[in-house]
């Protein structure tokens, strides 16, 4: 059963990343998959309440794998870990099954929490490079975190998160699959507010123009 489940994430690794050849190769060589294969042991030992050990397991995949997972933990089913290197998960994280994760992620809590303090995520989540999830509140299913976001609050299925503090932009309803690994063409609505904040801007300043105009042609 253990090794059905680890062929089904080194399966959905190879179908998802351009860049892996066969199953064999992503076994071998794939450093999100050797810390998922790690993990899988060290929160059954954590579930056993064998607390040193499952901890121990972790720190030896961290050094091994430069990712970093609490052995409380919860990943779903076919979790693809892209690179990885620095992605931080919390003990109270939990996230579902087809995500897909890169590079320099935190899923972690804010330090003002008790019990659960860190984030749940839902099914088909792409949570892009260097993205900071940050306390206990959902994420829901479909939804798409863009690279650097911070994201403080609740997310609802199907967005988009953008921006530091992040801001949730609708998608039309449409399901958005974390197989789509685009990181690039997401929505920026700081960009979009600074672009409504120059029109207003410009139309002030003409409307100034226009009464300085009938001013000067008052006075002569």
């Amino acid at each position: 059963m253990i090794f059905k489940g680890l062929l089904d994430d080194a399966r959905s690794i190879r179908d998802r990343d351009p860049a892996a050849r066969t199953t064999l190769e992503v076994f071998l060589l794939y450093q999100g998959f050797h810390a998922l294969i790690l993990h899988r042991q060290a929160h059954w030992l954590y579930q056993h309440k064998r607390f040193f050990l499952a901890r121990w397991l972790s720190q030896f995949a961290r050094h091994l794998t430069g990712i970093e997972i609490h052995p409380g933990a919860t990943i779903g089913r076919r979790l693809f870990i892209d690179h990885g290197m620095g992605i931080v998960i919390g003990e109270t994280a939990e996230i579902g099954d087809d995500c897909t994760i890169y590079h320099g992620v935190t899923l972690g809590g804010t330090g003002h929490d008790t019990g659960k303090r860190h984030p749940t995520i839902g099914n088909n989540v792409l949570i892009s490079t260097g993205a900071k999830v940050l306390g206990p509140f959902h994420v829901g299913d479909n939804s798409r975190i863009g690279a650097n976001a911070v994201v403080l609050q609740e997310v609802p299925p199907n967005s988009t998160v953008v921006g530091m503090k992040a801001r949730v932009v609708k998608i039309d309803g449409q399901r958005v699959p974390s197989y789509d690994l685009d990181q690039i063409h997401l929505p920026d609505p700081l960009a979009q507010e600074l672009c409504r904040l120059q029109h207003r801007v410009y139309a002030n300043e003409q409307k100034l123009r226009r009464e300085e105009l009938r001013d000067r042609e008052a006075d002569e």
